[in-house]
């Protein structure tokens, strides 16, 4: 089987999948167009998010059985297409889920003891111990919507506080011994902290806005590691105006995209809600990296070789 990827990852990932007796091509730079003109060589694809799958190119290939996506999501991918055209679709959400839960937990640690803020003043010359007083986190109720892969990890690194831990799921029986499966209208009556840990899909697209925060029934901070499509950000930019919302940590963004650095460089190019938002001490700002650790590298390219070697190996005859 020849496998072509797209998007450079871990050596690792070849090097596993060339033992097991594939063979891989590496297309880091190939175009869209000359990755169709030898779509016929290709049995699978591996992919980041360099190039969206749509169906229109992936219903162009003759003896494409899978891609795989080296992260947790798969939204650059037509899921639909993919399944009427018998393309199996991998993706490796254990590969970072530990590193997502750590910096949601390391975000929301900040936020609570002003760190930012803190660092900044002592740097500037300046001892400010009152204006730089924190909260606990013991005795907060933590709300996570989206529990998975995600969301879990980031529960159980909650163990280690005296917190609630309340998830709420469309999917029916996800709670544990980490968290309290909840209705949505439980979770925003109880919740002190709210993280968000779902996929991007058309229910939580735009999913925090006004109406949403409103319905909360206390102030509270909200950490975004999953999508930023699912928060819109001038809704958030008032509730933290309002204080409605007394701090967020956001590894996304709503204008998060491969273009986002030219909004700084051309007049006029930084919407104003994100320039207020960039202007707000009690906001805390990466560029979504939560899952990007240098252990989570490995992991992913690891997890995303064993998926395809246990399904499609050439070497012990597996797979269809």
């Amino acid at each position: 089987m020849t496998i072509l990827h797209i998007d450079s990852n871990h050596p690792a990932l070849i090097e596993q999948l060339e033992r097991a007796g594939f063979t891989n091509v590496e297309g880091y730079a190939l175009t869209r167009e000359e990755i169709l003109e030898k779509q016929h060589l290709y049995d699978g694809i591996v992919i980041r998010s360099r190039i969206d799958m749509d169906r229109a190119f992936l219903s162009s290939f003759s003896r494409l059985r899978f891609v795989a996506r080296v992260g947790a999501g798969v939204e650059s991918i037509d899921v639909e297409a993919a399944r009427e055209l018998g393309v199996e679709l991998i993706s490796a959400p254990e590969g970072n889920r530990n590193a997502v839960g750590e910096h949601a937990l390391g975000m929301l640690l900040s936020l609570f003891n002003k760190l930012n803020q803190a660092d900044r003043h002592v740097r500037e010359g300046f001892w400010h111990r009152e204006a730089n007083r924190g909260v606990e986190l013991d005795g907060k109720t933590v709300g996570i919507i989206g529990y998975g892969n995600m969301g879990k990890a980031f529960a159980r690194k909650l163990q280690g506080f005296d917190t609630r831990v309340l998830c709420y799921d469309i999917k029916p029986g996800v709670g544990d011994q980490f968290a309290r499966q909840v209705s949505l209208e439980e979770l925003q009556q109880e919740t002190d902290v709210l993280s968000l840990h779902t996929p991007w899909t058309p229910l939580t697209n735009r999913m925090v806005d006004r109406s949403f925060i409103r319905a909360f029934a206390k102030p509270f901070w909200l950490i975004n590691t999953a999508r930023g499509k699912s928060v819109v950000t001038a809704d958030l930019v008032q509730a933290l105006e309002e204080g409605k919302i007394l701090g967020a940590g956001l590894d996304v963004l709503e204008y998060e995209k491969s273009s986002f650095e030219s909004l700084f460089n051309e007049p006029g190019g930084i919407p104003p809600a994100l320039q207020q938002l960039l202007l707000m001490p009690n906001v805390i700002l990466s560029p979504h990296v939560a899952g990007w650790t240098l252990e989570s590298h490995l992991k992913l390219a690891t997890t995303i070789a064993d998926k395809i070697i246990a399904r499609f190996s050439p070497k012990e005859g597996q797979g269809s």
